[in-house]
């Protein structure tokens, strides 16, 4: 993979977190969501610089080089977090120091650049950067609270830095090449540049990995490694034009969690433990035995609700005739269901039809009066008859009120005629009200003859 292509990854892989997953983090909710933890933090932080870094390469005097084969330089900033979730955040981090490289004599032969340069040392005034936080993986030793983090960050930075060539191998003797005070482009309005800056300006992308050792709920201890590739000689002219500056750093340092004691850092949340942690927590403990306790008792009301000694489907709390034969037909209260014996409604001898029979106070059509009226309706279209159909109804109510209600259920059956191809001329309808009883309305069992509708043809 060659410089320019890490460099797009990188540029790329920020913004997405800075931009797309920072949204989809802002909008993720952790149980009771973010309010419950503690998401802000800062960090202090120091180490070493080194002028090459482990996916290999040159450094600036075109020699391959190893750790050891580069000085190292000192380096110390800061950072500002915020936590989206336990698996995502955003960071700014602002960092300073000195980076070091040289012309070793036995790395391969000691070519100079075209000021008789052998060592280089540039100063970084000043290094700011936008980092996405990407937790990879969690350590709990054996415990339900998280106390080893680790995790990658990629962003996008400017820095202000200014290079000096010595001549010498150890950052001594003659100053070859040195552009401070001499820095700077044309601005907008001027005709040329003013070059009275110190420092250059250049961007570079951070790539790190690194792990967080939690020391209590407030401190952590923060080691990290990054790559830093910058789009400019940041060490000065080099022996290759096409070079590209690029360091290293390893930095160890202490971050500090802001907010209540009282709630949890998001970084080292490990939310299905939280879940369950019955040991972190004595009041929570309390709650989950008094819920076991509940549970047992809502488990035994649930036994003693489903047994059913006869299996007819009634538990034996509501079931009111316990013993029932297998297969007999229950009510809600598990007593055999009595069917009324069915109505079978046949062609009279004289030619009549039984009545239809109707529920109190209705004019619907019961189902078992369709096998019978169908075959009234198939004899009417083949012959081409007519028929008269009477309605009645028993004695409750006023005689108005049951004349109205005769002449409905005449009307429902020829309806149903009508709707069967009948000719609706060829039919006729009337109501008689309580009219010629044929049962005694003294009794429910007369009354329910009473409701009817006959047919004569």
């Amino acid at each position: 993979m060659n410089y320019s292509t890490i460099k797009k990854t990188a540029v790329a892989a920020t913004l997405v977190a800075a931009l797309g997953f920072a949204g989809t983090a802002q909008a993720q909710q952790v149980f009771g969501g973010r309010s419950q933890y503690r998401t802000w933090s800062i960090g202090v932080q120091g180490g070493i610089t080194t002028p090459n870094n482990v996916i290999g390469g040159s450094n600036a005097f075109g020699q391959k080089v190893g750790y050891f084969q580069n000085k190292v330089g000192e380096y110390y900033g800061l950072t500002v977090r915020k936590q989206f979730s336990h698996l995502f955040g955003l960071e700014v981090e602002a960092n300073r120091g000195k980076i070091k490289t040289y012309n070793h004599d036995l790395s391969g032969p000691a070519i100079e650049n075209s000021r008789g340069a052998r060592s280089v040392e540039t100063s970084v005034n000043w290094a700011a950067s936008l980092n996405g936080v990407f937790q990879l993986g969690t350590i709990d030793f054996l415990r339900r609270e998280n106390a080893v983090n680790f995790y990658a960050k990629v962003g996008l930075g400017a820095m202000a830095y200014n290079p000096v060539q010595y001549d010498g191998n150890d950052f001594n003797g003659k100053v070859v090449y040195d552009n401070k005070g001499n820095w700077g482009d044309g601005v907008i309005g001027d005709r040329d540049p003013k070059r009275d800056r110190d420092n250059k300006l250049t961007a570079f992308v951070p790539v790190g990995v690194g792990a967080k050792f939690k020391l209590s709920e407030v401190v952590a201890l923060n080691l990290g490694y990054t790559m830093n590739f910058a789009d400019d000689q940041i060490y000065g002219p080099a022996r290759q034009a096409s070079y590209k500056g690029k360091f290293s750093s390893v930095m160890a340092g202490l971050e500090f969690t802001l907010g209540s004691k009282d709630k949890q850092n998001l970084t080292f949340a490990n939310p299905v433990a939280t879940l369950y942690d019955e040991l972190k927590d004595p009041s929570l403990r309390n709650e989950v035995e008094a819920l076991k306790q509940r549970v047992s008792t809502l488990e035994g009301t649930v036994n003693t609700l489903s047994a059913d000694a006869d299996g007819d489907g009634v538990s034996d709390k509501f079931d009111k005739c316990p013993g029932t034969p297998a297969g007999t037909p229950v009510d809600g209260s598990g007593c055999p269901i009595k069917f009324p014996e069915p109505v079978v409604e046949t062609v009279a001898s004289n030619g009549y039809y039984a009545p239809i029979q109707f529920e109190f106070d209705s004019s619907v059509l019961k189902t078992s009066s369709y096998s019978t009226l169908d075959k009234l309706a198939k004899e009417l279209r083949d012959n081409n008859s007519a028929v008269a159909l009477d309605g009645y109804a028993s004695a409750e109510g006023s005689e108005a009120y049951n004349l109205t209600l005769s002449k409905d259920r005449a009307n429902s059956v020829k309806q149903y005629l009508v709707n069967a191809g009948v000719s609706s001329s060829s039919i006729t309808a009337k109501g008689y009200g309580e009219k010629n009883p044929v049962a005694s309305n003294a009794t429910e069992e007369g009354r329910v003859q009473n409701r009817r509708v006959e047919i004569k043809k």
